[in-house]
């Protein structure tokens, strides 16, 4: 999920594991010269999964190891589910909505958040896309409270 912690994690984790830190979200903004908020706001969502699901194999199948970041809301397209589920390990950074509002105030930036009540849209994503995380996660880890360091060790001890 959005605030989870998956950028700040993903890169500490790569610098731990001596390995390249690649953000699919970062990524497209590049090759598309804009945004996710623009590419939301001016293309739609469906369009955004669109470029997500059409990216992923490329750095999936990779012949060198990475690590990955891939957008909380991948696993709502299921060609990039099934993908995410093919790959190496999959690392779930589950938060509580609280967590998440918490880190993520007003939403600022975030389309899926402009508008709304952002707890409330918080709570609905979870609610929707916990089931499809544990679909494709091979690993769990609670970030609640804990800092990133602490998150990576976890993330360490249990892919070792």
């Amino acid at each position: 999920m959005m605030g989870s912690g998956k950028s700040s994690v993903g890169k500490r984790l790569a610098a731990r594991l001596d390995l390249p830190f690649i953000d699919v979200d970062a990524w497209i903004e590049d090759e598309e010269g804009a945004s996710v908020a623009t590419l939301f706001s001016t293309r739609g969502e469906a369009a955004f999964r669109e470029l997500e699901a059409k990216a992923l194999p490329s750095f999936l199948e990779a012949p060198s190891p990475c690590v990955l970041s891939v957008g909380g809301g991948a696993v709502t397209d299921e060609r990039s589910r099934k993908l995410l589920a093919d790959a190496g390990v999959v690392v779930w950074l589950r938060a509580r909505p609280e967590t998440l509002h918490d880190r993520l105030g007003e939403g600022e930036g975030r389309p899926l958040l402009a508008g709304q009540d952002v707890g409330a849209a918080l709570t609905r994503l979870a609610t929707e896309r916990e089931p499809l995380y544990g679909d494709v996660a091979g690993v769990v880890v609670d970030v609640d409270g804990v800092s990133v360091d602490g998150v990576v060790d976890r993330i360490v001890e249990a892919i070792s």
